[in-house]
């Protein structure tokens, strides 16, 4: 028997006040729950259907819940089987006395648009989502949401536009509005052809023959990869730099994107394996306790059974405030906090909850989510690799062959490692995490036995994302779980010189020209003096020995020691500027390139991919447009790289030639004014480039989410005070955190 699912408590009921909702709306619910029996055929379990337009008038009339299931689009791998994942969540919201609507937004695909004018709509696609969601339900007066969760900005979008949804009709006076998410099953990375394989092995033998050995080496690298867009990306810089240098040809050189192309996802889609935004998010809306754990890691898409569990705990939550979506949110903001820590998340997301706390009416900002992040040690529970079997696919089918919890996994083991969890936090399963860890079976990362993704001791005893400090800056980002501890110590309390560049694109063709350093070194572009004097600082047991070095030979020694640091500084790419597209195509130029990667860490206005990996530093505010300091610094600028110090320094140049570290900014804005209005003028004159109506104005910066300025406006509630948790008791009593 499934449960019965109450009357929504309230007094507004337009359906029941209003007669033309009760005469439009049947033929979409009847509709829907047709074509759900034909799309499931054997697979529906149920009665003769009893869906009657005089039934489902009468449960609108009545109050009874109305469910809205929001999916996204079908032109995103993430959402191609939706059309299942919905037919059996219609019937089941049907069966247990609902009733079903179906809506579904737009899902852009950062992977599709990483490089192109579509990523200057991705920010603002979040915030669009959210804007549709309260549209949709609104308009039509839903009660609650079923979500199937997608990639990129989708599920932060529906959690901000939920929670607010939640905010406003509290304040009305209006029952609170609930919502389960279902994330998408993980899409397994695909594997290069053994024909293809060998191949592209031949092209590294033909490298290391024409003395191109570092073509060699990237290209092998890059092989060891499961088969994913964002490796696509990698091959794409290697084989672009060995067709410039005559080792392939145009033609070889698309054959082989072609059949990597084709091989890499999956026909029935999913979120990609890598542990990017898609499945960070999974990970981050599972412990804002949103996610049923029957949906929470899948290798394919839900059965009826495992939708069923999730849409059957809606019983207990619908009309209890505890249960409302921002509530929810909010009373476990601290444990989704750890848990994106712990399991190395994305960096895009350090915007995204901050903006969904924002939507769903609470004070927050960037220092606040970093004051969790560091208020006791989080350490780092993710052996995550792609070249060793230990992706999210992985994790996936470990959850699903019954040796790990995924989610519920780290919670514990959050625990075990010292890290206050907040237990009494009430999650979509209709209770506590206590009540759920109270079942130890398969709890702790030790059951998983070989190959284990999540970790009982930890690999390091930091993780997650940092947020930096500067004089030239007032905040920045760096995602430390991204860089291993070696790589860590090579930037670490490091100088670096700048290489400037104004925009991405300007960026993407000088990262990708394989003779880059070569020009750097035959113009002379940094001095001499600056040379030695980085030396000095960044290896000073070498100096000695360089000092009688002419310009070439010292360049050369440094770039193959790597004692010479650059700061790539991609400036003009802020929310306000250009839509704050992610860097991860400059970033991926420079992981693809073995001289490169160990010396450039690459510093911008605009966002990073989360499966960037390595010295990544984005997030910048304020950003060039509104003045910051990022619009004043030019080639040739020398900056101190304190990450675990979480600072970034300008350095006075005259005296880190004397030997001197000396943190000075203060002048440079007047200095160079007219350097910073030309640029100004050229970011305006770009912004063109970017539809008018899907410019970022009138918003927050990215410190504090980047949402409309009136969602920040009336964010006034404090998530520590103004909310209610679910006591772990056994009459389920409740009471105000």
């Amino acid at each position: 028997m499934s449960p019965a699912y109450p009357y929504v408590n309230t007094t507004i009921n337009p359906y029941r006040d209003n007669v033309q909702g009760k005469a439009n709306e049947p033929i979409c619910v009847a509709g829907l729950l047709d074509r759900a029996k034909q799309i499931l055929g054997p697979m529906y379990q149920g009665p003769q259907p009893d869906w009657t337009l005089e039934a489902i008038y009468d449960r609108l009339h009545h109050n009874a819940p109305r469910i809205a299931i929001i999916g996204g689009s079908p032109d995103h791998p993430a959402h191609i089987m939706d059309y299942q994942t919905s037919a059996f969540a219609a019937i089941r919201i049907w069966q247990n006395g609902g009733v079903p609507f179906l809506f579904s937004t737009p899902v852009m695909c950062d992977g599709t648009a990483q490089s192109t004018q579509g990523m200057s709509y991705s920010l603002q696609s979040r915030n669009a989502v959210a804007q549709m969601v309260v549209n949709q339900i609104e308009s039509h007066g839903y009660h609650g949401a079923f979500v199937i969760q997608g990639c990129d900005k989708q599920p932060l979008g529906v959690v901000s536009g939920l929670a607010h949804i939640d905010r406003l009709r509290r304040s009305r006076g209006e029952a609170p509005f609930f919502a389960t998410f279902a994330p998408a099953h993980v899409l397994q990375g695909g594997s290069i052809p053994d024909d293809l394989f060998q191949e592209l092995e031949e092209v590294a033998k033909r490298a290391e023959r024409g003395g191109a050995g570092d073509i060699a080496d990237d290209l092998r690298d890059t092989m060891a990869y499961i088969l994913q867009c964002s490796s696509n990306t990698a091959f794409q810089g290697v084989l672009t730099r060995a067709r410039e240098r005559g080792l392939i040809s145009q033609a070889e050189h698309e054959d082989f994107e072609k059949s990597l192309a084709v091989h890499t996802c999956e026909g029935k889609g999913g979120v990609c394996a890598f542990n990017g935004t898609g499945n960070s998010s999974r990970h981050l809306v599972a412990g804002m306790g949103l996610v049923h754990p029957a949906l929470e890691l899948l290798t394919a898409p839900p059965t009826g059974e495992q939708v069923n569990q999730a849409l059957d705990s809606l019983a207990v939550m619908i009309n209890d405030p505890v249960f409302g979506a921002a509530n929810l949110m909010a009373a476990n903001i601290r444990n989704a906090i750890r848990i994106h820590s712990a399991t190395g998340g994305s960096t895009n997301l350090m915007m995204h909850i901050v903006a969904a706390m924002l939507y769903g009416g609470y004070r927050f900002s960037l220092w606040e989510l970093d004051r969790i992040h560091h208020e006791v040690p989080v350490p780092d529970l993710f052996d995550y690799s792609l070249t060793e079997g230990r992706d999210i696919f992985a994790l996936a089918a470990q959850c699903c062959s019954g040796v790990s919890r995924g989610m519920e996994t780290v919670f514990y083991e959050l625990l075990q490692n010292g890290v206050p969890m907040d237990l009494d936090a009430p999650t979509v399963t209709g209770t506590t995490w206590r009540q759920r860890l109270a079942d130890k079976t398969a709890l702790s990362a030790d059951h998983a036995g070989e190959n284990p993704v999540i970790l009982a001791k930890p690999r390091r005893p930091f993780s997650g994302v940092d947020v930096l400090r500067g004089n030239f800056f007032d905040s920045a980002v760096v995602k430390i779980s991204g860089m291993t501890s070696s790589q860590l110590d090579q930037f670490d309390k490091k100088a670096a010189l700048v290489l400037y560049y104004d925009n991405e694109d300007d960026a993407n063709h000088g990262l990708l020209n394989p003779d880059l350093l070569e020009e750097l070194r035959r113009s002379r572009t940094f001095s001499h003096a600056s040379l030695l004097a980085l030396l000095q600082h960044n290896a000073p047991e070498e100096a000695g020995d360089a000092e009688q070095l002419a310009y070439d030979p010292l360049f050369a020694q440094m770039v193959d020691r790597g004692h010479l640091k650059l700061a790539v500084v991609i400036s003009g790419q802020g929310p306000s500027a250009y839509g704050m597209p992610e860097m991860f195509t400059p970033m991926q130029h420079i992981n693809a390139n073995r001289k490169l990667k160990r010396i450039a860490t690459l510093i911008s206005d605009g966002r990073y991919s989360g499966v960037t990996y390595g010295a990544a530093i984005g997030h910048m505010t304020p950003e060039a447009k509104a003045g910051g300091g990022i619009l004043y610094l030019k080639t040739g600028d020398l900056l101190y790289l304190d990450l675990r110090g979480r600072s970034i320094q300008f350095l006075e140049s005259e005296a880190f030639l004397r030997g001197q570290l000396l943190f000075s900014f203060d002048r440079i804005p007047e200095e160079r004014s007219q350097l910073a209005e030309q640029r100004l003028a050229m970011i305006e004159r770009r912004q063109r480039q970017v539809a008018a109506s899907n410019r970022m104005y009138a918003h927050t910066d990215a410190a504090n989410g980047v949402v409309p300025l009136p969602v920040h406006e009336e964010a006034t509630l404090d998530y520590r005070r103004d909310i209610q948790l679910l006591v772990a008791d056994e009459n389920l009593t409740h009471h105000s955190g």
